[in-house]
């Protein structure tokens, strides 16, 4: 159930996108890190890059594959796919963890956050618990902070690659991906160490259907999401960024019914849903208990009704960068103090600031506090 269209497998795969920088690497006997999602991009990567590294000479003891693992946002059989990619190349595998807990722990870190800043008005609006196309924490804390890192130490003083499987008709965000870049968040220019990092992306100029090409000319090892479930893509079980397709997908697989059940209860209890036009209890809604389903259409009223009452708060108090940019008067504040009332009787908060007198002087607070840092 790819997506691989008639004819693809009989035409010749794309060139590896390689440039100079890499080369000059390589060539000066670089460590490889294979970066193993599970998903197809990192598989046919990892393939097609080694056999590239073996006609160049360049040693399979200076290569290694590094999965992160999101914990129980992972399909189940992610693990073993990782696993058998890695034996398939021939390389260790790393497994990393982000140690304050997997991708579902952040999300509910982030709402219990949210509601505690909330409450303190050190938030203007409510916050939810989900990440965003432009607040990602499965590629930023949950891999690259974990992996970086884990890199770095391991192979401290190395000159270090590593091999990510990203490609640019994938998104807009992808268009202007480069072959390869400097990465300097884990070994700073110069550090003491000597050790140099940076990102390959060899596959950026290929498409989907080259890709499941790979796989089926190589012998690699292909996720059950898309030959079994037939999804264009591999993430998470469910992810923030997933089309409708891809979410009915996964939610087809019984292995991950009571982890989607698990998120439609975030949704009900924290009253936002998991994508800013979806919400993910209306992908199976004949999954739902008829409690979970009464707690979803409760949820949904609330959030409508927070929207409104947020939207009546004067608007050029709304949170920015240095927030909060002034004092309200006392009658904005009145109307900041109602729209909020009801939002923190909802999630059962503290209205530590109930009146108009109050909330101005909490702005008013916070104007000094601001005031005070930049001096």
């Amino acid at each position: 159930m790819s997506t691989l269209m008639p004819g693809a497998f009989n035409r010749a795969l794309p060139a590896l996108a390689i440039d100079a920088r890499v080369r000059d690497a390589l060539a000066h006997g670089a460590w490889v890190a294979f970066n193993l999602s599970g998903g197809k991009d990192s598989g046919a990567s990892a393939h097609a890059v080694s056999g590239l590294l073996d006609r160049m000479g360049h040693p399979r003891d200076r290569r290694i594959a590094v999965h992160a693992d999101l914990g129980r946002a992972e399909w189940e059989t992610t693990p073993a796919t990782v696993e058998a990619i890695a034996a398939h190349i021939g390389v260790p595998l790393i497994v990393v963890r982000r140690g304050a807990g997997d991708m579902v722990a952040r999300w509910e870190q982030r709402f219990a956050n949210g509601k505690t800043r909330y409450e303190a008005l050190e938030t203007y609006n409510l916050i939810g618990p989900w990440s965003s196309s432009s607040l990602r924490f499965c590629t930023s804390e949950l891999k690259a902070q974990v992996i970086g890192p884990e890199l770095a130490r391991r192979l401290r003083g190395q000159t270090i690659i590593s091999v990510i499987g990203i490609r640019r008709d994938e998104s807009r965000r992808r268009r202007n991906t480069p072959v390869s870049k400097v990465d300097s968040r884990f070994a700073k220019p110069g550090n003491r160490h000597g050790t140099r990092m940076m990102l390959w992306h060899p596959l950026v100029d290929w498409a989907a259907d080259s890709v499941f090409a790979c796989h089926a000319r190589g012998g690699v090892p292909l996720h059950e999401a898309y030959h079994v479930h037939g999804a264009t893509r591999l993430s998470c079980r469910f992810c923030v960024l997933a089309s409708l397709h891809d979410l009915t997908a996964s939610v087809r697989a019984p292995a991950n019914l009571d982890h989607y059940l698990h998120l439609v209860g975030m949704e009900a209890v924290s009253t936002f849903s998991f994508q800013p036009a979806r919400w993910l209890a209306d992908v199976a809604p004949d999954a739902l208990p008829s409690e979970l389903g009464a707690a979803i259409d409760l949820a949904k009223r609330d959030a409508s009704e927070r929207r409104a009452l947020e939207a009546s708060m004067p608007p050029d108090l709304r949170f920015v960068k240095g927030w909060p940019p002034r004092i309200p008067t006392l009658a904005e504040a009145a109307v900041i103090a109602d729209a909020r009332a009801p939002i923190l009787a909802r999630h059962g908060l503290r209205a530590l600031y109930p009146n108009a007198a109050a909330v101005r002087d909490r702005f008013a607070e916070l104007v000094a506090l601001k005031r005070a840092r930049r001096a």
